[in-house]
């Protein structure tokens, strides 16, 4: 039985590395993978397997089937002694990759896919090549930001388990399965599968980077430390260390976050993986506030894969920061190109706006709103990114409803809780805002916009201490944060102008309470001079005559103890 992986043309361009193709412009933006049908393969009822399919099938699905730690899957040759080993091309490299948890070039990912497609077209019964096909189809889905692969991932990893329930062995649909839910936003379904799979198999290390989303995605911040020590501990490499930088920032421990980055930069060998860990390096770089440094890191992992959509927009927002303006649009234009994301697209409309070209920016915040439809019709919940653009662009009390439902089904991050607060602020309710947005700032590491939400808030409260406080931390996080929310956080800092002398009132101790005032002495008879001139009525000496009114009277000073009889005898 021949089962050599087909291959698909080369990719147009020229080589990186021995037989290795650049993902740039192929497939074409928007079109499926060369060479696969528009639909699903048949769904069709597989007919009855013999003996031999099997003890073939339950072979192959103990070394086939883990989804990588960027959502793609490990693919390994079918286990029947007939079996050729597979030759050296894209589909061998991207099962070489995945195989240690790293990322996939995408075109060597998309020969997997037409490998897989083929072989289950002939082969129905192999559960194995259903869940690698069906968790392929969730890795493409979200590079090209393309909804309607996740559709098809759905439909073949209920197939892998119709053949093969996952209680008999199949736990690498359900590790699909959890990964397609957290392609589509919907994390409390990620955990449960993920958990499923941790429960029967606490050493099967594929499962770690899907409950690491789902928990983050949850806000469980305990949890998702627990998972990352777990995958580190289970497949020590570079994809772990680049889930421990991730940790490390989201704690806002930048210098670790930093250093671990690094190190798996500089362990990165395969040409994908050395991408993934530059754009993480560029994405830390911005997040710190050193755009010129984000502007290299991205471009070093552009030289290697010139159509990377991720790096391609993070060097967008840093030259937009570094004032040139042109060259982010144009980098934002071909990120868009590669992965129509609505990130990306909510992005550049508010570089428009803060450009004045509200034509243009108008015309993006529309591609946006289809694009949110779109993926709403295919089961993504794109619910944060609606309610941040609808607070800050649109109706306010619509976004607030969004994020509220959002919240109530366990979706607790320090995202959604800083777009709750920041709808609710916009919409009128600052002392609403006040909890969800100091829950971000406690929980989202050091993060820019979420210290500008919570001063902003503070500021409509009248809390101008902790105010000033919060925007001076946003533009000192990262002084071009937002194009938009940048210059407004110095505004505001400026319409309050600066501190009392001494610091804010709150931070002065209360004065000192006065003594009590000396009683005013009666006015004494007029007396002319004799013997008893000073005196009381009675012979009691009179009393001193105290301070004028409306002065404190100040304690005597301590008598100094004699020194020795009077000079005066």
């Amino acid at each position: 039985m021949d089962v050599t992986p087909q291959q698909p043309p080369k990719a147009p361009g020229p080589d990186l590395a021995p037989d290795y193709a650049p993902d740039a412009d192929w497939p074409p933006p928007g079109q499926p993978p060369p060479g696969l049908p528009p639909d699903p393969v048949s769904l069709a009822e597989p007919p009855p397997a013999t003996m031999r399919t099997t003890l073939r099938r339950a072979a192959f699905g103990m070394v086939a089937g883990a989804v990588l730690v960027t959502g793609a899957v490990v693919a390994v040759p079918d286990d029947d002694k007939d079996a050729a080993p597979p030759v050296p091309g894209p589909v061998s490299r991207a099962m070489t990759a995945t195989a240690a948890g790293s990322p996939a070039s995408l075109s060597d990912l998309t020969a997997l896919i037409g490998d897989r497609q083929k072989w289950v077209g002939t082969h129905p019964s192999d559960a194995g090549s259903w869940a690698v096909l069906g968790s392929a189809y969730v890795e493409w889905g979200r590079r090209a930001a393309d909804p309607a692969y996740y559709t098809r991932a759905e439909q073949a990893l209920k197939r892998s388990l119709d053949v093969r329930p996952g209680e008999s062995g199949n736990t690498a649909a359900w590790v699909g399965l959890a990964s397609l839910a957290n392609a589509r936003h919907d994390f409390v379904t990620a955990k449960k599968w993920g958990e499923t799979v941790r429960a029967r198999q606490p050493k099967e290390w594929s499962v770690y980077p899907e409950l690491i989303d789902a928990y983050n995605g949850l806000g469980d911040r305990k949890s998702a430390i627990t998972a990352v020590e777990k995958f580190t501990a289970l497949r020590a490499g570079v994809p772990a260390l680049g889930r421990a930088a991730e940790m490390y920032r989201d704690r806002g421990w930048r210098e670790d976050a930093l250093a671990t980055a690094q190190d798996a930069a500089n362990r990165a060998t395969a040409p994908a993986e050395k991408t993934a860990c530059l754009a993480r390096l560029g994405e830390l770089a911005w997040e710190r506030g050193e755009p010129k440094e984000a502007v290299a890191q991205y471009g070093a992992a552009l030289r290697i894969d010139k159509g990377h959509h991720a790096s391609l927009a993070g060097r967008a927002r840093a030259l937009a920061a570094l004032g040139r303006t042109d060259e982010a649009l144009r980098d934002y234009q071909a990120a868009l190109a590669k992965s129509p994301r609505p990130a990306y697209l909510l992005e550049l409309g508010e570089l428009y706006e803060s450009l004045g070209l509200d034509g243009d920016s108008v015309g993006q915040y529309e591609k946006l709103r289809a694009a949110l439809d779109a993926g709403k019709a295919r089961g993504v919940d794109e619910s944060l990114l609606l309610g941040r653009f609808e607070a800050a662009h649109g109706d306010a009390d619509a976004a607030v409803e969004v994020l509220r439902a959002e919240w109530d089904r366990g979706h607790r991050s320090a995202a959604v809780a800083d777009a709750l607060g920041w709808a609710l602020h916009r919409s009128g309710d600052s002392d609403g805002a006040l909890e969800y947005a100091e829950r971000a700032v406690d929980s989202g590491g050091q993060n820019a916009s979420y210290a500008y939400h919570l001063g902003m808030v503070q500021r409509a409260l009248n809390d101008y201490g902790p105010a000033r406080r919060h925007l001076e931390e946003a533009l000192r996080t990262n002084p071009k944060f937002s194009p938009l929310d940048a210059p407004l956080a110095q505004e505001a800092l400026d319409a309050m102008g600066q501190p009392p002398a001494g610091g804010p009132r709150d931070m002065r101790p209360d004065p000192a309470p006065e003594p009590p005032q000396a009683p005013e002495p009666e006015p004494a008879a007029p007396a002319g001079p004799g013997p008893d001139a000073g005196q009381a009525p009675g012979g009691a000496p009179a009393p001193a005559a105290g301070p004028p009114a409306g002065q404190q009277a100040r304690p005597s000073a301590p008598a100094q103890p004699s020194a020795g009889p009077s000079a005066a005898g």
